[in-house]
């Protein structure tokens, strides 16, 4: 037999993918404009047009998409509705008209966040010669609302008109808005129609986002001792974006720490953006990107760089077929100490904008006064034995320096565990260093006792599902599980009374969200691997977060809690990269004699006696009444079994029943 076990077949598993890779993957500059994602407008008269009667204009995959195995949706061009009747431009307006998903600052932002960079000093980009962009200030609303108007006399009148709700830009550039003193010229010929009391959707306030007043600083110890946060989102109310909220920019600020030198370690990145988050003073700072890019898309996150001189790239090597680098964190050396931070989110301007991320971060370890030291200056949760462990596996020398910073550090102060996966066939002890192994031993090592909690529910939250078997005994209920379920003393617990829940958003959630279908492009399920595994379906519950301010802002976060039946308790808490999938947990071969791992991944488990002194956390998503030790999560409990009509997001198959919140449909070819 070989090292592979018969029943595992090598396939792509899109589970580790944040973000299809044609669509948001970098490449070099001179393809990314022709790297076509783009989403077709509503209207009145085409909202029933099949996908295909619209033209289509897409580059190719690239070599290294295809010899990955990996093949993603591409969605329709959005054009105008006057376009439809024309014939087909040449291709360098099409380019000028299409949307690229990856180019947010262009295309995607909205003024507000234009208004944030400039006060900061930020360059913003030429508005198109079509728009006029009017800010007014409302003297009564404290929030600061900010309006768009577009001035063409080629443009068509919105069907709304002044009244219109959207706040999509591309929307406001695609047709005209007049206001009530304007003089109807774009309407002439057309009869008057009745103003709508209420748009056709149930929408969340969308005011202006306020930001807090506070520090980052002061965000972060009010945070103490779980240290545990949502990215800031744009488009809810200010009152779920200050306490246990972190924006990039309040992450790395000056606030934080005087930063001398940072390691970015993540999927994918947007490396001008990236250099815009940190200060002015911290941009010509040493800035090493881990990555595992290869072949095209390496030299095109190379030539995004060339003008930075202070970055320097380390690439993650790949030895399993199908696996990618997909861990996200940060290491920030400061003048008085080293902090860490693991987190969800990739390193491009969407993942930061409109989505729900999780964030746990270190507080700041001061230096050893003995010297460097493997094993001094180590907490009670191995967190430095850990930490060092997983850098070392990655066996390039880039990264030598910064375990050398480790190991200088003191970080005994460390309240976590860390929760890692590192490509490979895992044997003896390592078996338990990496993937659901390592939780399972630090669960029956540190985990709740069996009589109090062998019988409480699991919840797992995802953004991406890989390829999982026939049935669920092939890995999800059995083994899985039994890592997940593992109590103190013991894994060896009767699995039947335990009830497993996964949260993983609708097609609904998708639409109605604030970025409407194209937040599904993070949310890879295809239908190859949802039609062989039908069974997974009676698991799901709906993504609700009303307690967090963010039910439509879509989860690309990654959780794993043992709830009480209450459901206000816990008994711990994971936020990982990993999705649900055998390449970012792993996988036994042989009899149980190895896990076999595709990807790299680390995550952070919180245990309760370890940062609140008690066997259990008392846990709610309601942060305007959560205490000091309230362990504030991303989601609501309990959570909310799919309706009949319910159905999971599969990103390449069209949606086009309904326009989603921003007035398109999903089109994928």
């Amino acid at each position: 037999m070989s090292d592979t076990d018969s029943d595992v077949t090598i396939e792509p598993d899109p589970s580790d993918w944040d973000h299809s890779p044609n669509l948001f993957t970098p490449s070099p500059p001179q393809s990314v404009s022709k790297r076509q994602s783009s989403y077709h407008q509503l209207s009145d008269s085409d909202n029933e047009e099949p996908c295909s009667s619209v033209k289509h204009s897409f580059q190719h995959q690239t070599t290294e998409d295809l010899s990955n195995g990996r093949s993603s949706p591409k969605l329709l061009k959005r054009i105008n509705k006057s376009s439809l009747s024309k014939s087909p431009s040449s291709s360098s307006q099409k380019n000028e008209k299409s949307i690229v998903f990856g180019k947010i600052d262009d295309q995607n932002n909205s003024a507000k966040d234009k208004k944030l960079d400039a006060s900061k000093g930020v360059p913003q980009k030429k508005l198109h010669d079509s728009q006029v962009l009017k800010r007014k200030h409302s003297s009564g609303d404290s929030s600061k609302r900010v309006s768009e108007t577009i001035s063409s006399q080629a443009l068509p009148p919105c069907k709304y008109g002044s009244k219109c709700y959207r706040k999509n830009p591309d929307h406001l550039k695609e047709f005209s808005h007049p206001s009530a003193n304007d003089s109807n010229e774009n309407a002439r010929g057309r009869k008057s129609t009745k103003q709508e009391t209420s748009p056709p959707m149930k929408r969340q306030k969308t005011e202006t986002m306020s930001l807090t007043s506070k520090e980052p600083i002061d965000i972060f110890t009010h945070a103490q001792p779980l240290s545990f946060f949502l990215t800031k989102v744009h488009g809810i109310s200010s009152d779920y974006n200050g306490a246990y909220t972190m924006s990039l920019r309040d992450i790395l600020s000056e606030s934080m720490g005087n930063l001398q030198e940072s390691c970015q370690f993540n999927y994918m990145f947007e490396i001008p953006w990236l250099i815009q988050q940190y200060p002015t003073s911290f941009r010509q700072k040493p800035l090493l990107c881990v990555h595992g890019f290869q072949g095209g898309q390496k030299a095109g996150l190379e030539a995004d760089a060339r003008k930075f001189t202070n970055i320097k790239f380390c690439q993650a090597k790949l030895e399993m077929p199908y696996g990618t680098h997909h861990t996200k964190m940060m290491f920030l050396l400061y003048d008085n100490g080293l902090r860490v931070v693991i987190h969800t989110a990739n390193l491009i301007e969407r993942d930061w904008h409109q989505k729900t991320q999780g964030i746990w971060i270190s507080p700041v370890f001061p230096k050893l006064k003995s010297g460097p030291s493997p094993t001094q200056g180590d907490s009670p949760t191995h967190f430095k034995r850990d930490l060092l462990q997983y850098v070392a596996a990655y066996k390039a020398y880039q990264l030598k320096d910064w375990q050398d910073h480790i190991s200088r550090h003191d970080l005994s102060s460390a309240n976590v565990f860390i929760v890692g996966s590192v490509p490979g066939r895992h044997m003896a002890e390592k078996k338990h260093w990496f993937g659901h192994m390592k939780l399972r031993k630090l669960l029956n090592e540190n985990g709740p006792v069996k009589e109090q909690a062998s019988k409480w529910p699991v919840v797992g939250q995802f953004s991406s599902i890989g390829s999982l078997g026939a049935s669920k005994e092939n890995w999800l209920s059995v083994e899985f599980l039994q890592s997940l379920a593992t109590v103190k003393g013991t894994s060896s617990v009767p699995l039947a009374p335990v009830e497993f829940k996964l949260i993983f958003p609708t097609v609904d959630n998708v639409r109605t969200s604030l970025e409407g279908y194209p937040a599904g492009g993070s949310i890879p399920y295809s239908i190859n691997v949802a039609k062989k595994q039908p069974w997974l379906h009676s698991y799901f519950h709906q993504w609700k977060s009303e307690g967090r301010g963010r039910n439509r802002a879509m989860p690309h976060i990654k959780t794993y809690c043992r709830p009480s039946p209450t459901w206000e308790e816990a008994a711990w808490f994971l936020v990982t990269s990993s999705n649900l999938s055998k390449a970012a947990w792993g996988a036994l071969e042989k009899k149980g004699s190895q896990l076999m791992i595709r990807s790299y991944e680390i995550g952070v488990l919180f245990i309760p006696k370890y940062l609140v002194e008690n066997a259990v956390f008392e846990c709610s998503s309601k942060v305007k009444e959560a205490g000091q030790k309230t362990f504030v999560l991303p989601y609501d409990l309990p959570p909310r079994a799919y309706t009949k009509s319910d159905k999971p997001w599969i990103w390449d198959i069209a949606h086009k029943e309904l326009p989603d919140s921003n007035g398109n449909m999903w089109c994928p070819s």
